[in-house]
Formats: C-alpha cells, sequence, structure tokens
C-alpha cells in the first residue's frame, strides 16, 4: 500500500507541479462561479423549493466542467511520461500493472474532487450570510457529491484509457473528449426522441447521466446508478490495464 500512496502523491504532484492544474482549477472556478451567478439571479426573480444543488445542476454548467475538465486533468497520465521517457523507467520498478492503473486514476480523481471543495465551500458561506438552511443541507450536498464522484471516477477511467492510447497528450484528450460527449449524449433524455423502438427507451435511461445526476441532486441515493458508475468505471480501467499489460507482448 505504501507504493501506492507514493505513486497517488506522485501524480497530484504532476497536477500541481504544471501550469495545466492550475488552468484546470481557474476554469471549474470560473464556471462554476457563472453557474451560482445564474442561480442567485433566478432566485432573486422567483423562489424555488427545490434543493440549491439542483438549481445549480439546471444551469449546465455543471456538464461544462465534466466534460471539458477531464480530458485535460487525464491527458497527461500516461501519454506524457511516454513522450518524455519516464513511462518505461515507471514500469520497470517493482510496481504491478495493477497499481499504476489504480495509482494514476485515483490521482486524477482526487484532483478532480478537489477542484469541486470551493464549490461545497461557497454553499456553506451562502448559508450562513442569507440564514437559509436550505442552502446548505448536509445530506444533500453529502449525496451530491457523490453523485459528482461518480460521475467524475468514470470520466476519469475514460480519460486514462484515452491517455493509454498514445504518446500525444493533445490525442489523448480529444479521444476522451470524444468519448466523454458520446457517454453523456448516449443516454440524454431518451423519452424526447419518437424515432427509438420502445425497448430502447428504458436501456437508454439506464445510461442517462443527466437523469442519474437531477436526482443525486436532489438528495437521493439511487443503488443502480452506484453499480453502473461502478461497472462502466471499472470496465475502463480494465481496458487501461491491458493495454499497460501489453508492453510485455512486445
Amino acid at each position: 500500500m505504501s507504493v501506492f500512496f507514493a505513486l497517488v502523491r506522485r501524480e497530484l504532484g504532476g497536477h500541481f507541479n504544471s501550469l495545466t492544474g492550475y488552468v484546470v482549477i481557474a476554469a471549474v472556478l470560473l464556471l462554476t462561479g457563472f453557474g451560482l451567478v445564474d442561480l442567485i439571479e433566478r432566485i432573486r426573480q422567483m423562489p424555488y423549493d427545490a434543493p440549491v444543488t439542483e438549481l445549480f445542476y439546471q444551469t449546465t454548467y455543471f456538464w461544462l466542467v465534466v466534460l471539458l475538465t477531464s480530458p485535460v486533468i487525464t491527458m497527461r497520465t500516461y501519454a506524457a511520461e511516454k513522450a518524455t521517457g519516464t513511462y518505461e523507467a515507471l514500469m520497470t520498478t517493482p510496481v504491478g500493472d495493477w497499481q499504476v492503473v489504480l495509482a494514476k486514476f485515483a490521482g486524477a480523481l482526487v484532483f478532480f474532487l478537489l477542484t469541486w471543495v470551493p464549490f461545497i465551500g461557497v454553499l456553506f458561506s451562502l448559508r450562513q450570510i442569507t440564514g437559509e438552511a436550505a442552502l446548505f443541507e448536509p445530506v444533500i450536498v453529502a449525496v451530491t457529491f457523490l453523485g459528482i464522484a461518480l460521475v467524475g471516477g468514470l470520466f476519469m477511467a475514460v480519460g486514462c484509457f484515452a491517455s493509454a492510447l498514445t504518446r500525444s497528450e493533445i490525442i489523448a484528450a480529444m479521444v476522451a473528449f470524444l468519448f466523454g460527449i458520446g457517454l453523456w449524449m448516449l443516454g440524454y433524455r431518451p423519452e424526447a426522441s419518437g424515432m427509438l423502438p420502445t425497448w430502447a427507451v428504458p436501456a437508454l435511461e439506464h445510461m442517462s447521466m443527466t437523469r442519474h445526476m437531477e436526482d443525486f441532486a436532489r438528495g437521493m441515493l439511487v443503488g443502480r446508478y452506484v453499480v453502473y458508475y461502478v461497472t462502466v468505471t471499472g470496465l475502463f480501467l480494465f481496458l487501461t490495464h491491458r493495454i499497460v499489460q501489453s508492453r510485455r507482448w512486445k
């Protein structure tokens, strides 16, 4: 376990020691800031009974953050090391392939979650300033953050998989972005399309990330959603492991 945590610290250090990491943090803060401004303006115009986390999710800035920052966070996980020549040095050290895969995934996911910590602080500050307890309900915020972690984990796994395919960070980011867009659009409001067969609507509804996050943002923890994200994330991590392992076949 000490080797695993050392690798995770190495990954986190790579994010905080590069300009890219701070650009990602700035982008998340900017987009969430726009979302909160939009949210406050909507509340001022009309009172809402919905939790503030659900109102923020309805601003669509959440998906902008996930879709745009995930490829940037993960593009360097394998591609940068292959380009600089440190990848072979890493893989010849006494560490297992799964340790490397899980450590790089964990490092990317932890960094992604850290970029969302200021959002929780802003919600708490708004509650303190306004005196409205509904602005920061711990259970709803916790379930929302769990949803963010599950969605982020899936996109980090996709990004790591894309980065393992190439030596180019730009190509890795583009591939991860296209995969992410595809997964997001796969279940985007399937009930709104009259072109789908009847049997396909429930299947796509089960994969609808927008529907999942709507429930998470309301404080609803649905078990089948958790199973879906854990399963698909595990699938992409397995594929990444197979790519890393394939160096032994060459």
